[in-house]
């Protein structure tokens, strides 16, 4: 996904404010294939295990998923801390410019809940996706996950060094 941290920088300030379908539920992951890490989905669905990419500097998180089309169906990348300079939690906004592939954002609360969920996004667009509320993390799944599996709004989400 596309975040552009200028671009959400010159928001926050104007504003002062701040995968394919199938796959079944499945515990935690014991171990993320290397370049990730293990994440679990908590909620009155089950758990829900993905591998996933981790982005926790400005350049990362920047970058996101931007030009991928290669998603995995339990993969996705969290943008954790979130902002990247480690401070309080503030509203996000991401967008999906130069970004082909549709995605679920779910954007996460301090205490690790999910606050808001943005599913099937549109791929390409320039249109803010706002958080709605501070949050301190953001994890993008790749589109129809979030539906796929009945992940909800409120759900637990946790990773190694965040319990959960």
């Amino acid at each position: 996904m596309a975040v552009r941290y200028a671009a959400l920088l010159a928001l926050a300030a104007l504003a002062t404010t701040a995968g394919c379908r199938g796959g079944t539920d499945t515990a935690a992951v014991a171990e993320a294939p290397s370049g990730t890490i293990a994440l679990t989905i908590t909620g009155s669905k089950g758990k829900h295990a993905f591998a996933v990419e981790l982005a926790k500097t400005a350049d990362e998180q920047e970058r996101g998923l931007m030009f991928r089309t290669d998603i995995p169906q339990d993969g996705g990348m969290l943008f954790a801390p979130y902002p990247p300079d480690g401070g309080p939690p503030r509203a996000a906004n991401f967008w999906m410019k130069n970004t082909p592939s549709p995605l679920d954002i779910l954007f996460i609360r301090p205490d690790g809940t999910i606050a808001r969920i943005a599913e099937n996004t549109v791929p390409q667009s320039e249109t803010p996706i706002p958080s709605g509320e501070p949050v301190s993390a953001v994890l993008e799944l790749r589109g129809g996950r979030v539906l796929d599996l009945g992940i909800a709004e409120g759900d637990r989400v946790s990773w190694a060094g965040r319990p959960g």
